[in-house]
């Protein structure tokens, strides 16, 4: 007979991380739209736990704040489960990112809280809970049935939309063919995007295709770019 953890330790429930405002300029496409689709209507009343997976830097971390905000969910940042007091999120929906970083013991609390009243769990992490290695039998059935929804990385249309919103935050407008230059030669990833613009800035010229060959030049020399 498998026996079954005691709740972890009763603590005052941390502030809750900042959301985005809204869900403006989240662009979906091919590689998120399944994601999106499956969090539109969910939780509903059967709750549960549900998982979106995906590489770093596919946009899944914004995607899950997005769904917070909407439903009004707990935002707990990984480790930080483990010092929150299982009563305090009976009947709320819960984020867990990264849910990775969580200890056992906490994820099967967690998820058994998910199956009340109210309750739901949102695992966001790299692999699916069924690949994740676990000790307590009973986290391992409740993992395996996990609905696992995947993200990918970032394709054209989800890059692009990178690109456009880090240039519109630092008050910078590209040239028409910088950004289409940029997707064929930066990594997938909203830190490229990011590292790219931050790189561009940095050279205090306007942004041609000419400067962004530059800055991509001098980040194929430190792998700023192109390491995972």
């Amino acid at each position: 007979m498998t026996t079954r953890p005691a709740p972890p330790r009763q603590m005052r429930l941390p502030l809750q991380r900042d959301l985005p405002d809204n869900a403006d300029g989240f662009v979906v496409s091919d590689c998120n739209k399944a994601a999106v689709e499956a969090l539109a209507d969910w939780p509903n009343r059967i709750g549960g736990a549900m998982a979106i997976c995906g590489p770093a830097g596919c946009g899944k971390s914004r995607l899950a704040q997005i769904w917070a905000e909407r439903v009004g969910a707990v935002a707990i940042h990984g480790a930080e489960a483990a010092v929150i007091a299982p009563m305090e999120l009976e009947g709320r929906p819960v984020l867990l990112d990264p849910a990775r970083d969580v200890d056992d013991e906490t994820l099967f609390h967690l998820i058994n809280l998910a199956q009340g009243s109210g309750g739901a769990l949102l695992l966001v992490a790299r692999s699916a809970p069924s690949s994740w290695a676990v000790t307590l039998p009973d986290l391992r059935s409740r993992l395996d049935a996990v609905i696992s929804v995947p993200m990918e990385a970032p394709d054209d249309a989800v890059l692009a939309a990178m690109l456009d919103a880090r240039f519109a935050e630092r008050g910078i407008r590209p040239q028409k063919d910088v950004v289409p230059y940029l997707l064929r030669r930066i990594d997938r990833s909203a830190a490229a995007a990011a590292d790219v613009v931050e790189r561009l800035d940095g050279l205090h010229k306007p942004v041609t295709r000419a400067l962004a060959r530059e800055a991509l030049e001098g980040a194929d020399e430190s792998g700023e770019l192109f390491d995972d």
